[in-house]
């Protein structure tokens, strides 16, 4: 592994798409400390700690929300609108047509994501302000102040700013610049977390905490490189005056095809009543009385919450999947091709073929991301009352950092693979 580093950087190529990619996330944390004026410091600390959806958000942005800086929104704006589109894409007829186009048609859906991530990052600054205003970390919030309006500017440039590093990231550096830039949030708060650790150390459970992440990287790694080989075996073909030869190869079907979009998902519906009902909690009368019980309910860590966000969660993998992959589509490629699964007709019985095995091999994926979802209240629970806990990495946090690492291996591993290199898996 070691040598495959040093033949990296003995790379010029290699060595400068590394080095711009550490350069723009160097440029990402330096403005993670610049501030929005105006926020009371300590009842945002305050706050945050009973809201769970802006600790997703927080994590996000690699504690940006904590201090309010100009990037606090991160890349959540550009996010929903890539999830947005996603969803549009599987029922509006253009954007179909559009995906099925090729680079051309990824490069139209992108420039439409970009679109869509303006608005939302002025609507999401708007929201983020008026929850704040709420609970008074920001004292005046009105749209008629000029003090309002540079907020929600600063915020929402911020996001834009954000996804422009991104798509720098993606366009000259080494893998998905969306991912990197999260990765980065999540591994900034790493350092805090090790230092309450060395300050008041525990060794016993510090050891059980190591154990646990170990294992946890390995079944992360091993579920997201999970895959359902199906034989493909193609027949011998004239195509003009060129007869192309049959072969074998084999249509790879992962387990977790979501990746964490069902967990954003999920926590997003269970955020919203939660946020919803803090508003009237402190009305008086039966809908006060309603608002707390909603918020008591579904307060965080509790049973109804942590079974909700599981159920929640398995369900999205499933939606979500039914939306990334097609089996009519495949399966219509296929025989367009000349491809048969060996023992499955073409056609219809080839697509209830695939939709089946697709169902039975996300089960398995969309339990894992469950228990993903669920890992941070537990580990919560055994590690009460320790410092360890103050660091421990929640299951979505986890699943993103090992996901980009293994990503990222992949493509250094390809570019060595190109110029004659050993690379990391051997």
């Amino acid at each position: 592994m070691f040598d495959a580093l040093v033949n990296a950087f003995r790379t010029p190529d290699i060595r400068r798409r590394i080095l711009f990619v550490a350069g723009m996330l160097i440029i990402y944390r330096l403005l993670g400390h610049v501030p929005v004026p105006g926020v009371e410091r300590q009842v945002l600390a305050q706050f945050l700690g009973s809201q769970p959806f802006l600790q997703l958000i927080n994590l996000f942005s690699g504690g940006g929300l904590s201090d309010l800086s100009i990037v606090a929104l991160a890349m959540t704006p550009y996010i929903n609108a890539s999830i947005i589109m996603q969803l549009m894409t599987g029922v509006v007829p253009r954007l179909q047509q559009l995906s099925r186009e090729g680079e051309y048609g990824r490069n139209k859906i992108n420039q439409y994501t970009r679109y869509l991530t303006v608005p939302l990052a002025f609507l999401q600054a708007y929201g983020t302000l008026a929850i704040l205003a709420q609970a008074e970390v920001i004292l005046q919030f009105d749209l008629a102040r000029f003090e309002t309006l540079i907020q929600m500017f600063t915020l929402a440039g911020g996001a834009i700013l954000v996804m422009w590093l991104g798509e720098l990231i993606t366009e000259r550096g080494i893998g998905n610049g969306i991912s990197f830039i999260i990765f980065a949030g999540i591994v900034a708060g790493l350092p805090a977390g090790l230092g309450q650790f060395a300050a008041a150390p525990d060794l016993a459970r510090g050891i059980l905490f190591t154990l646990l992440a170990v294992v946890a990287v390995a079944v992360i790694v091993y579920i997201q490189e999970g895959q359902r080989r199906i034989p493909i075996q193609y027949a011998s073909r004239v195509r003009g005056r060129r007869m192309y030869q049959g072969g074998a190869t084999f249509l790879p079907l992962r387990v977790n095809q979501a990746g964490v979009i069902p967990i954003i998902f999920a926590i997003s519906i269970l955020a919203f009543p939660f946020q919803i009902a803090s508003y009237f909690a402190v009305s008086e009368g039966v809908i006060g009385e309603i608002a707390t019980s909603i918020t008591q309910i579904l307060a965080p860590n509790g049973g109804v919450y942590i079974a909700g966000y599981f159920l929640l969660t398995v369900g999205f993998t499933y939606f979500y999947t039914a939306f990334t992959f097609k089996p009519d589509e495949t399966a219509d490629q296929l025989r367009k091709n000349g491809g048969f699964i060996p023992g499955i007709r073409p056609g219809a019985p080839t697509r209830d073929y695939l939709a089946r095995v697709v169902f039975r091999i996300s089960l398995a994926g969309a339990i894992f991301l469950g228990i993903v979802a669920v890992s941070p209240v537990l580990i919560e629970t055994v590690f009460s009352g320790s410092v360890v806990a103050g660091f421990a990495l929640g299951g979505t946090a986890l699943l993103i950092i090992v996901s980009v690492v293994v990503e990222t291996m992949k493509q250094i591993e390809a570019q060595l693979m190109m110029r004659n290199y050993e690379g990391f898996i051997r």
